[in-house]
């Protein structure tokens, strides 16, 4: 092996860390699922990319899956469902997620939610999320750890499962028809 080809690894391996850099700060990232909050629709251990730019383009919706910094915990991330946009009311009752005064239908839940909450009133630049597995999530519900979530600590929307292989597919981002 000469310098020159020496010389061409080293440029291939600098030009490809600059691109996975790249791509890792500003397009998708990895992300695995720790716990069982999201269950029945994502479980412990599942690896899946998160979109990071598609929020620069427009808001985050109701029902879609997204990566977060909880405020009780900045060295973690969380992944929950959107419930609440800016300016929302949600009001938990008799195992129903009431949002602006309307049911939602959530048929992705696997067991009937315990417990009154609310009536919340979402504030501006922040989501209300929860997880899927209702009874066993810490989300926007808590708020001295999860809280409302903010714009600014969304890494991004969920949208892959990639492993385990025999599971891949791609999430399912519920929408609120009747809001």
């Amino acid at each position: 092996m000469d310098s020159g080809d020496v010389k061409e690894i080293l440029q291939s391996v600098v030009i490809a860390g600059i691109l996975a850099f790249l791509i890792i700060t500003f397009v998708a990232q990895s992300f695995v699922v720790d716990g069982k909050s999201m269950v029945p629709n994502l479980h412990d251990g599942e690896r899946l990319f998160v979109n990071k730019f598609i929020y620069r383009f427009r808001e985050p919706q109701r029902g879609e899956v997204i990566v977060f910094t909880p405020q009780g915990a900045p060295n973690k991330k969380y992944i929950k469902r959107v419930i609440g946009l800016p300016g929302d009311t949600i009001h938990i009752k008799d195992g129903m997620t009431y949002v602006n005064g309307q049911p939602i239908e959530e048929d992705y839940i696997k067991e009937e939610m315990k417990g009154t909450f609310g009536p919340y009133q979402v504030p501006e630049d922040s989501l209300f999320v929860m997880g899927d597995n209702r009874n066993n999530s810490a989300d926007s519900r808590f708020p001295g750890y999860v809280g409302y979530v903010p714009y600014d600590s969304i890494s991004g929307l969920a949208f892959w499962v990639y492993w385990p292989i025999t599971d891949m597919r791609i999430i399912d981002h519920m929408t609120y028809e009747n809001i």
